[in-house]
């Protein structure tokens, strides 16, 4: 977190779990970021962002870099559970401006 925040970043997590179900996580691994629940919207955020995977009815595990104008920037989709490549991502283009 500390390298995303000196990155000029936000981190924002998408789960389609309902809300109760994010706060335990949060509390479980001491995630300093908000959790936002699909669960409401029957995940048309995970749906919109090509997450979803209809075989197991579930979302992957996905990590979008959308940059200021809204544009996603980079996407890692295999081991989207280790943030490296995306922070290194976060300190180039912090680098560029």
């Amino acid at each position: 977190m500390d390298k995303l925040e000196a990155a000029d970043t936000q981190v924002l997590g998408v789960s389609m779990d309902s809300p109760f179900a994010n706060k335990a996580f949060a509390d479980s691994v001491g995630a300093k970021f908000p959790l936002a629940s699909d669960w409401f919207n029957d995940g048309a955020v995970t749906k919109a962002y090509g997450a979803w995977n209809p075989k197991y009815r579930a979302a992957e595990r996905i990590t979008y870099l959308i940059d200021k104008s809204g544009k996603i920037a980079e996407v890692q989709d295999t081991g989207a559970v280790d943030p490296t490549k995306i922070v290194a991502a976060c300190e180039r283009r912090k680098l560029k401006n």
